[in-house]
């Protein structure tokens, strides 16, 4: 494509192709009274608009290579031609999770560990099982915001900004909720039935880190966990030893 500026005749010589959407400028380009600072301003938008469109998406897309190691851009490509169709579909979500446990809840991802399609494309999703009495914990995913739908039951759900304020609703079939990146959020079933939800995620692998196991599942020196709390002993050792922590 050629471009040819002429600020002396105000003029502009441009692809046809791009003569609808800017249609506008070409027509103050063309305006022999525009003072000479306007039209270098308009110069500087078309180029800005021509830069753009030579950053676009060179290749479809990046199943991941999960024999490599995962970098905060991802995991690195599998060649195009070792791709088949079943890199870009998942079944994994057909079956409720293991709610056998502490939680009485299961989360089961389709990140890009575990769904290599998504890899690099910026989205991915999970299914949560919530027993009667089941509940996710307060965590965060520092990575991308989540948005919750829920699919069957009822989900007590919320999220606490920055700016220490609470914002919780009890969720039904086809309600939907936002979770903004990196703020911590929990869900809880709110009836006697078991709960299922979806969640989605603006980016391949959101991340995940669970407060209460951030606390009391690793070796984090009790002292520390009952300054930085303000926990009495006795409660902080009690929680290392359900959750599996040591120190």
């Amino acid at each position: 494509m050629a471009i040819l500026f002429n600020l002396h005749q105000s003029t502009l010589i441009i692809s046809s192709l791009y003569k609808p959407t800017l249609q506008p400028l070409l027509q103050l380009s063309h305006n022999t009274h525009q003072p000479k600072h306007k039209m270098i301003h308009i110069i500087l938008i078309l180029c800005s608009l021509f830069t753009f469109s030579t950053h676009a998406a060179v290749q479809d897309f990046c199943v991941a290579d999960l024999k490599g190691p995962e970098s905060p851009a991802g995991y690195s490509c599998t060649p195009a031609a070792k791709v088949t169709v079943d890199d870009f579909v998942s079944t994994s979500l057909r079956a409720a999770g293991n709610t056998s446990n502490i939680i009485k809840a299961a989360v089961s991802p389709a990140f890009a560990a575990q769904f290599p399609g998504v890899n690099g494309l910026g989205i991915s999703i999970a299914r949560l099982d919530l027993s009667p009495g089941g509940v996710i914990p307060m965590h965060t995913h520092p990575g991308g915001s989540e948005l919750l739908l829920v699919t069957q039951g009822f989900i007590k759900a919320g999220f606490i900004s920055s700016a220490n304020t609470v914002y919780v609703k009890t969720l039904k079939k086809g309600d939907i909720m936002v979770f903004p990146q990196g703020l911590l959020h929990f869900q809880v079933n709110a009836g006697g039935v078991t709960a299922v939800a979806f969640a989605s995620f603006s980016s391949a692998s959101p991340g995940l880190q669970i407060t209460d196991f951030a606390l009391f599942a690793n070796d984090l020196p009790s002292s520390l966990v009952e300054m930085t709390t303000f926990l009495d002993d006795a409660t902080v050792k009690k929680l290392k030893s359900v959750l599996g922590g040591t120190g």
